[in-house]
């Protein structure tokens, strides 16, 4: 079990700005490197790496959409799966109306802001791996 790490020397700015770049796919992240390179200022690590991984799955969410839309597609023809797709995509009461795709991709989404808004370093796995690797942070 990964143990999530906590930054001790983070400035509220820097978790409001973690955590909303992953309310908003990246933009603000992205808003806020622009911002610091024309100001010519150093992001600290701790933001560095949500908002990296912020953009990053952003990305591979589309990627993956885009990939499923054709698999959709291709579903749709062959008579006996083509209900696979519309159980995946239903609206269930219980999950506030949300189809289980959607719950899914929404607590990720949650649990990513959370935890990046209390200052810890939020894991999901292959993903951070990516981040860590190309931000040099060490864990």
């Amino acid at each position: 079990m990964i143990k999530l790490q906590r930054s001790d020397n983070v400035y509220p700015i820097e978790r409001i700005i973690a955590a909303t770049s992953y309310l908003t796919t990246g933009m603000v992240g992205f808003v806020w490197l622009i911002i610091a390179t024309v100001m010519k200022k150093r992001i600290t690590e701790f933001l560095l790496y949500h908002i990296f991984q912020a953009i990053f799955i952003t990305i591979a969410y589309f990627l993956i959409a885009v990939i499923f839309s054709l698999l959709y597609r291709i579903l749709y023809i062959v008579p006996i799966v083509n209900v696979l797709p519309y159980f995946l995509n239903m609206p269930i009461p219980v999950l506030f109306n949300l189809s289980i795709i959607q719950a899914i991709t929404t607590s990720i989404i949650l649990y990513l802001a959370i935890t990046s808004f209390c200052g810890y370093y939020s894991y999901l796995p292959w993903v951070s791996d990516i981040i860590n690797q190309n931000t040099g942070r060490k864990y």
